[in-house]
């Protein structure tokens, strides 16, 4: 086993379930609805669930404890795509990330629960549970105001091409990608996409929104190899306040 390559993995993993958690977080006392912020609330607490039991993973191979790796990070060391730091606008434009990141996210922890390691299969099979709530909550949303009024069909549709070419930035190659997909750690990135793609045309054709063909978007790659927006470092100030301020703070 290359560790190197299963720790990348687990980094991207674990950095974008932290990061998006946090975006989500943003949310409570804001929703457009009281169901909605309980929610995105809910989401945000379960994401930065799973980026625990990765970091925790990280760390039984040697990495720094959980607390160090998730807020005493340089921007450049996070392995996250742009898709999750991006800040929140309108609710259309968090709904939209959520479909796209979460669906991409289940099938990825599917591929992952046939993981030729005992320790990824057994977490990936874990939060894939979880997961089957946030892709059927963003679902039924997409297909609510993705069909409802001129004014939610207008911003869904806003929103979804603003964000396609940061989503198709999620499936940005590792350079181990040969060497996992061999070994059977993971199936790869292309495979991965592909899946979700399947998945993103198949709810978003039930919809009034418009959908072009893959290779007609623009991809916004960078995230893995440490080229984040500025968004990012602003965002990680904010996070790691308590920690400066209590070093011995928990989670």
């Amino acid at each position: 086993m290359n560790t190197a390559a299963v720790k990348e993995l687990l980094y991207k993993i674990a950095d974008d379930q932290l990061i998006l958690g946090h975006r989500n977080s943003e949310w409570t006392g804001l929703g457009p609805l009281l169901e909605e912020d309980i929610a995105f609330s809910s989401m945000a607490q379960d994401k930065i669930g799973h980026s625990l039991t990765f970091y925790e993973l990280l760390h039984e191979m040697g990495e720094e404890n959980p607390d160090k790796i998730a807020f005493l990070r340089k921007s450049r060391d996070f392995k996250n795509c742009q898709l999750v730091e991006l800040p929140n606008t309108d609710y259309a434009f968090s709904l939209i990330r959520h479909f796209l990141y979460d669906t991409a996210e289940l099938q990825r922890m599917k591929l992952l629960a046939n993981s030729e390691i005992d320790m990824i299969r057994e977490r990936a099979a874990k939060v894939k549970g979880e997961l089957v709530y946030h892709t059927m909550h963003a679902n039924t949303w997409l297909k609510k105001l993705g069909n409802g009024t001129e004014e939610s069909i207008e911003k869904m549709q806003v929103a979804l091409d603003q964000l396609m070419p940061y989503a198709l930035g999620m499936f940005e190659p590792s350079v181990y990608e040969e060497e996992l997909v061999k070994n059977k750690i993971f199936a790869g990135e292309k495979i991965l996409q592909d899946l979700w793609w399947n998945d993103v045309r198949k709810i978003i054709n039930s919809t009034k929104l418009v959908l072009k063909d893959i290779s007609d978007y623009p991809v916004v790659f960078g995230g893995r190899t440490g080229e984040h927006t500025n968004h990012l470092q602003v965002l990680l100030e904010e996070m790691s306040e308590v920690i400066n301020i209590d070093p011995n703070a928990e989670w």
